[in-house]
């Protein structure tokens, strides 16, 4: 594919045949039962090939299904090491390139944009794309002041490609599910599409890039690229090379994982206190590895590239989430569902023992419990089969509990980030940032008492 397919029909097209060909190989599948070939040896079969079918045709839509497709990849960790190995290539490739638009598309949507003269506002442009994601490609410059520049140009119809593609795929979501152990589908869908008006405004993005940059300008572990010009359609950043996280997933060493890992939960935690905004898209394509860290030139920094998905959260990170788990770590089972009833994670109408949700989380939050931890692609393999099983314990009380909306967003990036960190197998200090940056995790801090009467 050399273009964003935009008609309706195509696109439709390409995606309905997704749920026809997991079909057809379900029925491929029964015929080799029938021969006597084992269910297990089938199902790892069927799934691998099914990954293999949806990821392609993600690729190569773009828009929403691309999306869809890298807000999935950072789950890859979750599934048996038989089924994610053989396509673990395919879905680095989704988080870092795709097909690119035509050059004289990108330069028509520049002239539109930025006038007749806009190659006199760069001494250089490079056709070729540096990079594509699920809206836009990026392409490398210099401007005129001679800054190199990142240079954000968005499909044409990128929008109604972008809604088409979610409604559609909601449509079939249920036979997604078994691709990720343990995880609703048709949520993640219902919020992409919830964030597709964000995603498409620049100016939005422009905004929250312009506050991280500005915040993390001097710090010594995080680089954000400025805004140099933004306009509807185009997005110009200063540009950072670096080593993208998805090589530093595949060929990093330990210290560099575990760098990344590092810093990368320090980002998440941090980012919220110190700008009022949660980075909400925390794929392995958005990050970079940059030379130059505290300990010189041998020493690392975190790259953070994309903020066109946000969660705005003016007070940081909300205080009930830093007491639920500071609560659960110290075994307080009755205190601990009481702040789940009050925020709305437990319905009214739902009654639960209180010991019984204490183990269900429990194993969720021993990360935070131990000084360092070590996440593992085996670690998240456990979790996720705990909760899918339906005949575990876990699996019923899951169905039981509820994500209130104002967590949904900062669930997700929880998730997504727990993910690259298994996916990078790191080591890090992750109570050492909790306990810096966030709220109520550490017991008699201000407002903690007021929060809880409010709720």
């Amino acid at each position: 594919m050399s273009d964003l397919p935009r008609k309706a029909v195509t696109r439709t097209a390409k995606l309905a045949a997704l749920p026809l060909g997991f079909a057809g190989r379900a029925t491929w599948g029964l015929g080799k039962r029938i021969v006597g070939e084992s269910a297990e040896l089938v199902g790892r079969e069927l799934q691998q090939r099914t990954a293999e079918q949806l990821f392609k045709v993600l690729g190569e839509l773009k828009g929403g299904a691309m999306k869809f497709g890298q807000a999935l990849s950072v789950f890859e960790s979750a599934l048996p090491e038989e089924v994610a190995g053989p396509y673990r290539a395919a879905l680095t490739k989704l988080q870092e390139a795709a097909p690119p638009m035509p050059t004289r598309t990108v330069h028509a949507v520049l002239e539109e944009r930025l006038g007749e003269d806009w190659p006199e506002l760069f001494q250089e442009f490079e056709d070729k794309p540096a990079a594509a994601a699920s809206i836009g490609q990026v392409h490398r410059a210099v401007w005129h002041d001679g800054r190199e520049v990142a240079v954000k140009v968005q499909y044409p119809g990128a929008g109604e490609a972008l809604l088409s593609d979610l409604n559609q795929l909601s449509r079939f979501a249920r036979l997604l599910g078994p691709l990720i152990p343990g995880m609703d589908v048709k949520p993640l869908i219902t919020e992409l599409k919830d964030r597709v008006s964000e995603e498409l405004d620049y100016g939005l993005e422009a905004q929250a890039q312009r506050a991280h940059a500005e915040e993390f300008a001097d710090d010594p572990d995080v680089v954000v690229p400025d805004v140099v010009h933004q306009c509807e359609q185009v997005l110009i950043t200063e540009w950072i090379d670096g080593t993208p996280l998805s090589e530093v997933i595949s060929d990093g060493t330990e210290e560099q994982r575990d760098r990344a890992g590092q810093l990368l939960a320090r980002f998440l935690f941090s980012g919220p206190a110190r700008t009022g905004l949660l980075h909400a898209d925390p794929h392995p394509g958005n990050f970079r590895l940059l030379s130059g860290g505290p300990g010189g030139e041998d020493d690392w920094r975190l790259g953070v590239l994309d903020f066109g998905t946000v969660d705005r959260l003016p007070d940081g990170l909300p205080a009930p989430i830093g007491e639920a788990l500071r609560m659960t770590l110290d075994g307080e089972a009755e205190a601990v569902y009481e702040m789940l009833c009050a925020e709305g994670f437990v319905k009214e109408s739902v009654e639960l023992d209180p010991d019984a949700v204490l183990d269900y989380l429990s194993p969720i939050i021993e990360p935070a419990r131990a000084d360092e931890f070590t996440f593992t692609r085996g670690w998240m393999r456990s979790q996720a089969a705990r909760i899918a099983d339906p005949r575990s314990p876990a699996y019923q009380l899951a169905k039981q509990l509820n994500l209130p909306p104002a967590y949904l967003l900062i669930h997700r990036v929880t998730l997504s980030t727990i993910g690259v960190l298994c996916q990078l197998g790191a080591t890090v200090r992750l109570r050492e940032e909790l306990e810096d940056w966030l709220p109520s995790f550490l017991p008699g801090e201000p407002g903690e008492e007021d929060d809880v009467v409010q709720a």
